[in-house]
């Protein structure tokens, strides 16, 4: 009797996990698309509720409060997805800290940052703007950059054990250039304001960190090349170009 009824309810809890997941996705997108569409003080959860399709208490019962919603589609759009992995266990941090070169290192990073930037960068300069308003999303927006700091300070530890910095940097100087370069400041400004595509922006961070941390001068331009140009976004090697 078991080996029947067993096989069914497995079965059963997967198609309902699989169906809340997709209800979680979709109140994620719509909140997204409503908060920067309106603004997060305009974007009330029970409309939130009614363009995902769902009742206003589901919603509630997954995020608890609006402001706890902004959080979750943020680290969504750090991420690139809703999987419960966090972002220290994925593999761009896990080719990152694989790369035995510093520049290396900095290009894989900047690299993934820019491409995903287009994501998450608006919605955190929305929790920015909210947070003068609203006591909850300022919590939110406090959090995120507490969390950007500390991963700045892991990512400073990590070049600083390959000895190939600037010996007159101390991590936390690593650590803010980082930070300052991580801003969503600098994608408002170049991106937003001024026009940037994301390749073009991209190069701008990975030249502009390289130079501060590597090079106490200006290096050679067949220097610089080589530094820029030894890893791909995806991890692999290429080939410095010819001068």
């Amino acid at each position: 009797m078991s080996d029947d009824v067993n096989p069914t309810r497995r079965y059963d809890a997967s198609r309902r996990q699989t169906q809340a997941n997709a209800t979680r996705r979709r109140m994620l997108e719509e909140a997204r698309r409503l908060f920067l569409d309106h603004g997060y003080a305009k974007a009330a959860m029970p409309q939130i509720a009614s363009a995902a399709g769902v009742s206003v208490q589901t919603v509630y019962k997954a995020f608890a409060n609006k402001a706890t919603l902004l959080k979750a589609v943020f680290d969504v759009a750090v991420a690139g997805d809703d999987d419960d992995v966090s972002m220290t266990e994925r593999d761009i941090i896990g080719n990152i800290r694989a790369e035995p070169d510093a520049a290396g290192k900095i290009t894989l990073y900047l690299s993934h940052l820019a491409q995903g930037s287009p994501r998450y960068a608006p919605v955190q300069l929305l929790a920015r703007a909210a947070a003068s308003a609203d006591p909850a999303a300022r919590a939110v927006w406090e959090q995120i950059r507490a969390e950007t700091l500390t991963a700045m300070t892991m990512f400073a530890a990590d070049l600083v054990s390959t000895d190939q910095l600037r010996h007159d940097l101390s991590a936390d100087d690593v650590r803010d250039v980082l930070w300052v370069y991580h801003s969503p400041e600098i994608f408002e400004m170049l991106v937003l304001a001024r026009g940037w595509d994301t390749d073009r922006y991209g190069r701008f961070l990975t030249e502009s960190v390289i130079d501060a941390l590597l090079f106490t001068t200006a290096p050679p331009p067949a220097e610089r090349r080589h530094y820029r140009g030894s890893v791909n976004p995806d991890g692999s090697h290429r080939a410095p170009p010819t001068p």
